[in-house]
């Protein structure tokens, strides 16, 4: 007698595409969880064909936990340059030192241990545990939220996304499983979904596409950003980038940050902004990274 479950119809289809029909990214070659869990954090609101390149620098320099848990701060956020929201790059850091601290030097294996890590949310953690152990457990991210919501024909709560996740995972396959799914959300079930030979039983497609779209509004399901342009997190940028090779004081980031979209006070709030998340520090009227 079988000790795994046979595959349902539908888990049978998604399998099949095979290894052939998945994007080809670097870190789908590797089952190191240090390297899983870098790929991971750097796809956070990054685009993946930005992400390789940066992923593949990042993990020469520092390719284990231990190693940077040992680097100082500012050279990971210089590291992180120009891939955003580098409050990444320091829970990352942080990340690394707990693991050096508490787990000998390597990411924990276990869904609560991760999640006790700094910046791990219930994605990340179980993406760790999928792509790197191969455990059996359901990811949830964009693409796949958007997924699970049409084929239920509903939209779905945090909770009931999960549990919908895991229910579908086969037995023993969770790494293809996982991956199969994330691509057919980001290449077929999109904002304008290709339905057309798709292998996931879908109710709100059988439906004849009703509105309102059950990904609209469902957990897991990224909503449009407001624009980039003029925003705070752009001059945050633009703060890091002037410190990132030497200390600036205050008054010479104003002297090349004020103009037409921020005046001294939004400069001010800025840097004030950054030293509270702990990517600057500023001693004696000089800003400098940690």
């Amino acid at each position: 007698m079988s000790l795994v479950d046979p595959l349902s119809a539908e888990q049978d289809r998604v399998l099949s595409l095979g290894y052939a029909a998945l994007r080809d990214f670097p870190w789908r070659q590797t089952r190191d969880p240090w390297s899983v869990l870098v790929s991971e954090v750097m796809l956070q609101q990054t685009q993946a064909v930005r992400v390789v390149p940066r992923w593949e620098q990042f993990l020469h320099r520092w390719p284990t936990v231990g190693g940077c848990a040992a680097a100082p701060l500012g050279d990971v956020l210089r590291e992180w340059q120009g891939l955003g929201y580098p409050r990444r790059a320091r829970n990352l850091w942080l990340t690394a030192q707990v693991c050096v601290e508490r787990h000998g030097a390597a990411l924990p294996d276990t869904l609560p241990e991760l999640l006790a890590l700094p910046g791990i949310g219930a994605y990340t953690a179980r993406a760790v545990l999928a792509f790197a152990h191969e455990s059996d457990v359901g990811v949830v991210d964009t693409n796949i939220a958007r997924v699970l919501a049409r084929r239920a024909g509903v939209r779905l709560t945090p909770k009931a996304a999960q549990a919908a996740a895991d229910a579908l995972v086969p037995e023993h396959c969770s790494w293809e499983w996982n991956q199969m799914l994330m691509d057919l959300g980001a290449q077929r079930c999109r904002a304008e979904p290709r339905c057309d030979g798709c292998p996931l039983e879908c109710l709100w497609r059988d439906a004849g596409w009703p509105d309102p779209d059950p990904a609209q509004g469902s957990a897991g399901v990224s909503r449009r950003q407001a624009p980039f342009v003029g925003s705070d997190r752009q001059l945050r940028g633009r703060v890091l980038a002037l410190v990132a090779d030497s200390s600036c004081s205050v008054e010479s980031l104003e002297s090349h940050l004020v103009g037409p979209d921020a005046d001294r006070e939004r400069v001010r709030r800025v840097v004030r902004s950054l030293v509270a998340d702990g990517l600057v520090a500023v001693t004696a009227g000089s800003v400098q990274l940690p």
